[in-house]
């Protein structure tokens, strides 16, 4: 099964009636085009000449404006500073008609720079500063984000491991949603011990669940997927499970319990930069919309297969997704 032209166009119809709340770690994505038809003389590498700069928002920011670009309403809320690539970010999203709401750190703001030469990314430059500079007190943020919380039909943490997500700012902000009657949807970066509980989804990846459920697994053995999914509902309480497989698709899980697993969507790969913003913002909508899971799954599969057919960080537009439901067989 996979979700139909009609189907998609009315649950992209029921979309532009949502407004989420997405808080996270805010990045800027910098890409740098170029060519190199020569090695330097100082050292073995490329000499790049550069042909153009690009700037899009990545982290949290790119789940923000995938929301905007299906037709919600998105607000943003994480910690942009005050400097040259903080004002070309608030920017740029400005432009994609995200509202910001700042939260207070001390860092500067982070930035990813990508050099790419004919299609191909040759490294990656990253500016930020430690954790503790974008750390916030979880009952000021929390107060500070009440009328938008309420406001939302749903909460998105986007945790990149940045330091602005914590279990305290999770708690605080959950109450506050459940109180309101919001979807409450956490992408999780276990690099630390995670303490959280009731959340309404949960949108790891294999190795992320395996952590979260404190099971030693390793790339290239069977995933024990019954097992990660009873694990995780003992020890956090979600409600819907959802663990990306990369080309293997998505494993959907609800109440600790596999339902299914539903092949990748993608016909052809350019690059998985930021897909998994992309399907986490579109399994929210979706599930604000009131749809079940597994059509919530089919509709971000959809999303995410359209955004790794474009190069670099991407968001898909409703005229996209049709086409693309509409051509896939």
């Amino acid at each position: 099964m996979s979700i139909s032209t009609a189907r998609t166009r009315g649950l992209l119809e029921k979309i532009r009636d949502k407004r989420i709340l997405v808080i996270g770690d805010v990045m800027l994505d910098h890409y740098i085009w170029g060519n190199a038809t020569r090695i330097s003389p100082e050292a073995p590498v490329p000499v790049v000449e550069v042909a153009r700069d690009s700037y899009v928002p990545g982290g949290a920011a790119n789940v923000a404006v995938n929301c905007t670009s299906m037709g919600a309403r998105a607000v943003l809320a994480g910690f942009i500073g005050k400097d040259e690539a903080g004002l070309r970010l608030r920017q740029v999203l400005n432009e994609r008609q995200v509202e910001t709401q700042a939260l207070t750190g001390g860092g500067a703001t982070i930035v990813k720079s990508r050099v790419i030469l004919q299609h191909q990314q040759l490294c990656r430059l990253d500016r930020e500063d430690p954790p503790e500079s974008y750390r916030v007190d979880a009952k000021t943020a929390a107060r500070r984000l009440s009328r938008a919380i309420e406001k939302s039909d749903a909460v998105i943490f986007s945790d990149y491991a940045k330091g602005l997500v914590s279990d305290e700012l999770i708690a605080e902000v959950t109450a506050v949603a459940r109180a309101n009657g919001c979807i409450v949807a956490l992408d999780p970066k276990p690099k630390r011990p995670m303490r959280f509980s009731g959340l309404d989804l949960l949108t790891p990846n294999r190795g992320e669940a395996a952590q979260l459920a404190g099971i030693e697994w390793r790339s290239g053995r069977p995933f024990p997927s019954e097992e990660v999914c009873r694990r995780i509902h003992e020890r956090h309480q979600v409600k819907y499970l959802v663990v990306t497989l990369s080309e293997d698709g998505l494993l959907l899980s609800s109440e600790g319990k596999v339902l299914r697993q539903i092949p990748t969507a993608a016909r052809e790969v350019a690059d998985t930069s930021g897909a998994g913003d992309t399907s986490l913002a579109a399994i929210v909508l979706a599930l604000a919309a009131g749809e079940g899971l597994e059509t919530a799954a089919h509709f971000a599969n959809a999303a995410a297969g359209v955004v790794v057919g474009k190069l670099g960080t991407a968001t898909v537009a409703p005229s996209e997704l049709l086409a693309y439901v509409s051509h896939r067989p």
